[in-house]
């Protein structure tokens, strides 16, 4: 871990302001503060790596200087332990954050000593879904008793913080903890994520090249974790941090980087089902509905996988997860790469002036393509069946004969991961010509035609002039709309290709 002259980027547990660069985020701290002196009790639930234990002991410390009593506990591995011992641990977090001590042994007694205090009171517990069940009931029916006397008493609020909304659990016509009650801590923003970042420039002296605090934030999407993560990210002892990130978040020492992104590919490895789904999505762009109650996409969601977006479809939460999850689903070497570097004739490729011929190279991909098929690239399991997705296995394909060729021709490529589903972008770069491949699989007409300009929006907002459209097509599709062609648009050139394929030659 990299430490700066004073403070210094924390990536494990809440942060210390005084040991650590830390958002305050006080627009968020006034909001809670403002349900606690209404006398709420409601709850503080996102996905992991959110910030919310940072949030939480910052509003604690805000509430204090309000003159509140504040205790809070973590039930986390207390799934199995009687009433007794919650309340003993109660207790004793109690005796530390106020050095008041009650000696109860069940919640009943223990709720009501707390309501007798002589100054305002405010608990918290984290990770409340992992509460023992068989204590879960008694344990919110006396919140609740407490909830209804809250005017007269001094408990004048209980916050529940958690990775998974439980207020449909415990949610009835009495209930204080109601989806409206619910609060959000939402991740940085753009903003947030250069201020944060700032805060290591003015303190250390050592500053960010430019563009590169955009870059964490689009790469992050603003993840707490990820953009402490990428502060401590530092190829060199020199006053600027001088490197592209495309290439160092696909470096192969970042082990941190790869430590956060195995954290997420285990948390669907447990489960086959999700691991499936996970994949479906990768290599399928169409529309799916975000319904929490599905137990994969709840599963995914509480993990910080997936998100629901404006149109109440799912989406991929964080590119740079989304990346990881590509890698992880590729396919072992095969075989194919060498047989396709045998062919390649380096001079082929560029012009007498040095300009590469991209043409050449996707035409050439075309053909190996009509030749190889696809069945090399379906994943199978250990009694021979088929079990990769027949999306996954086009897109292998593609990459694999790409990869291939750079390695050839001394060029490099960089994934980029959109939130959107089944949508990455591939940078190629040959001699300092960079160029934009997007694969896509033909679902529709609409579909087909709406990618060129989001092709092209995304090629110009990447300063390049390039892109390639390469459609996977089956061969069953007659519909005369779909060409391949070269159109400007917006002053980027787009230039479509279609790669056909036979469901059942292929995947039959």
């Amino acid at each position: 871990m990299y430490q700066s002259t004073t403070r210094y980027f924390n990536t494990s547990g809440p942060n210390n302001p005084k040991k650590h660069y830390t958002l305050l985020r006080s627009e968020l701290i006034k909001k809670g503060i403002r349900k606690v002196q209404d006398d709420r009790y409601f709850t503080i639930w996102a996905p992991r790596q959110t910030g919310k234990s940072t949030y939480f002991r910052l509003l604690a410390d805000a509430l204090r200087q309000d003159d509140y009593l504040v205790s809070h506990i973590n039930v986390e591995g207390w799934s199995e332990s009687p009433e007794e011992f919650l309340c003993q641990q109660i207790n004793e977090c109690l005796l530390i954050d106020t050095g008041i001590s009650i000696q109860a042994k069940r919640f009943d007694d223990l709720f009501a000593a707390l309501t007798r205090l002589p100054k305002k009171m405010v608990f918290i517990i984290d990770e409340i879904e992992q509460l023992n069940p068989a204590v879960f009931n008694r344990f919110f029916h006396t919140i609740r008793n407490c909830y209804h006397r809250r005017e007269d008493h001094a408990l004048k609020s209980v916050i529940l913080v958690g990775v998974s909304n439980i207020t449909g659990l415990i949610q009835d016509n009495a209930s204080p903890f109601n989806i409206a009650d619910n609060f959000d801590v939402p991740y940085f923003t753009c903003k947030e994520v250069h201020e944060l970042l700032e805060q290591h420039e003015t303190e250390s002296g050592q500053l960010f090249a430019e563009g590169v605090k955009d870059q964490i934030f689009h790469i992050t999407a603003g993840q707490p974790g990820l953009v402490n993560g990428s502060g401590l990210l530092k190829p060199s002892n020199t006053p600027t941090y001088l490197f592209n990130l495309r290439s160092l978040f696909g470096g192969r020492k970042l082990v941190f980087v790869r430590g956060y992104r195995q954290k997420r590919v285990e948390c669907y490895q447990q489960s086959q089902a999700s691991a499936k789904f996970v994949e479906k999505l990768l290599f399928n762009e169409m529309p799916q509905k975000f319904k929490i109650d599905d137990e994969a996409i709840r599963y995914l969601h509480i993990n910080g996988l997936l998100k629901k977006n404006q149109e109440g479809n799912i989406e991929f939460w964080v590119p740079l997860y989304k990346k990881r999850l590509q890698q992880y689903f590729y396919p072992a070497r095969n075989g194919e790469a060498e047989a396709i570097q045998e062919n390649i004739v380096v001079k082929h490729y560029f012009s007498s002036n040095g300009q590469l011929l991209i043409d050449k190279i996707i035409r050439d991909y075309q053909t190996y393509a009509a030749r190889r098929g696809f069945r090399y690239f379906i994943e199978r399991d250990a009694s021979g069946n088929p079990k990769g997705l027949r999306e996954a296995a086009l897109m292998y394909s593609f990459e694999t004969y790409i990869q291939s060729f750079l390695e050839v021709v001394q060029g490099k490529s960089y994934l980029e991961a959109h939130v959107a589903l089944g949508r990455s972008d591939l940078i190629v770069n040959i001699r300092g010509q960079e160029f934009v491949v997007e694969g896509k699989l033909f679902h529709n007409i609409t579909q087909f035609e709406n990618g060129k300009p989001q092709l092209a929006y995304y090629v110009k907002s990447l300063g390049l002039t390039q892109g390639v459209y390469l459609v996977s097509v089956k061969s069953t599709v007659t519909n005369p709309e779909v060409q391949e062609a070269t159109e400007t648009m917006d002053g980027v050139t787009i230039t479509t290709y279609i790669v056909r394929y036979d469901v059942d030659k292929d995947f039959g």
